[in-house]
């Protein structure tokens, strides 16, 4: 989304904690500016009040941060870390734009939305009488965000079904094979798993794929490369410690079949239209991992195993049955791409703009 505004002469900065974005957005090239917070306990009384005094402080020095920069709008990712920047700028009744990336809106999107100019949301909500069902099992914290709500914000205009911005996804297969030296008549299955993988994951592919005559890019994580490197791998079965965006883009689009989660990455899987086999992380907050998978399976783009049933031969099973059956792998194809929504980050930009009044 930075990349969208600033090619509309825009200029960014983002406020953010010591996470990830201490070392990705600079490496992007843009300003980050530092905030101390830190995730609200449930369970610790302690730890929850040191949250709050945290976010009490990172209001105020978010403020400080924002007289300083004087935006024209504030976008919030959502999550612990943007709450107290989005409550700055409301204070200071600058326009504000919230996304949200899961099936529900986060406890502080929940709390936010009904102050700001849009709220761009990846999924469509869902109609009342599901939302209700779900609020009465206890499934998912975003039940409060009910279709009552939804309905009257979208009467006033402010929800929008944008998707989730993603990176542009590579449109050269044939360019994205050679750069992965995978040749044009390979077959080739991507696993992955996140940036520290997904053990269960990991595990059951380097034993299901160990004899398989497919070639397959594993992209396992920090956290197990030691222990799968360990692994006597055929020629064919290439481990990969991690992969930057433009690498990872290639590796999708070189792709017969991916084998992976069910987090944000299956926005850049339909991008590419890659079938997929997702496993939820079975402990995603308010299951939005199974969310995500559902919406893909139903859609014809995926096929999902529940964590608990994922085993080796199970999965070879599954993806020996899709890779002989190419009349299905090419329909799954046409059904990831069908739900891709590549413009969503122009989208999203589009409506800050609005919100600033640019």
């Amino acid at each position: 989304m930075a990349d969208a505004l600033r090619a509309d002469g825009v200029d960014v900065a983002f406020i953010g904690a010591d996470r990830a974005e201490a070392q990705l957005v600079p490496a992007a090239g843009y300003a980050l500016h530092r905030i101390t917070v830190q995730g609200m306990s449930r369970t610790n009384p302690l730890r929850a009040a040191r949250a709050l005094l945290l976010a009490a402080r990172a209001v105020r020095r978010s403020r400080a941060l924002l007289r300083e920069l004087a935006p024209d709008a504030v976008m919030g990712g959502g999550g612990y870390v943007a709450a107290p920047v989005v409550l700055a700028a409301l204070l200071r009744r600058v326009p504000v734009v919230l996304t949200e990336a899961d099936h529900h809106l986060g406890l502080s999107n929940r709390l936010l939305a009904p102050f700001a100019r849009t709220v761009c949301l990846a999924f469509t909500p869902p109609p009342a009488r599901r939302r209700r069902r779900a609020g009465a099992r206890g499934q998912g914290s975003g039940a409060a965000w009910d279709a009552g709500r939804a309905r009257r914000a979208a009467r006033r205009g402010r929800l929008r079904v944008t998707g989730r911005p993603i990176p542009p996804p590579s449109r050269d297969a044939e360019g994205a094979r050679r750069r992965v030296q995978i040749s044009s008549d390979e077959t080739c299955v991507l696993v992955f798993g996140g940036s520290l993988g997904a053990h269960s994951i990991n595990i059951a592919a380097i034993e299901a794929f160990a004899g398989s005559a497919f070639r397959v890019l594993h992209i396992c994580g920090r956290r197990d490369y030691a222990e799968l490197s360990a692994h006597e791998l055929r020629a064919g079965y290439r481990l990969i410690e991690y992969l930057e965006q433009a690498d990872f883009a290639d590796a999708l689009a070189a792709s017969d079949l991916v084998v992976a989660r069910a987090g944000g990455s299956i926005f850049e899987i339909a991008a590419h239209g890659v079938p997929a086999i997702l496993i939820p992380y079975p402990h995603a907050a308010g299951g939005h991992q199974s969310a995500n998978a559902r919406w893909m399976s139903e859609a014809g783009a995926a096929l999902t195993i529940p964590d608990s049933e994922l085993s080796p031969a199970r999965l070879a099973r599954e993806v020996a049955a899709l890779l002989g059956d190419r009349a299905r792998l090419a329909e799954m194809a046409r059904a990831s791409r069908a739900l891709a929504r590549v413009d969503a980050a122009r989208e999203v930009a589009r409506e800050i703009l609005l919100a600033g009044g640019g």
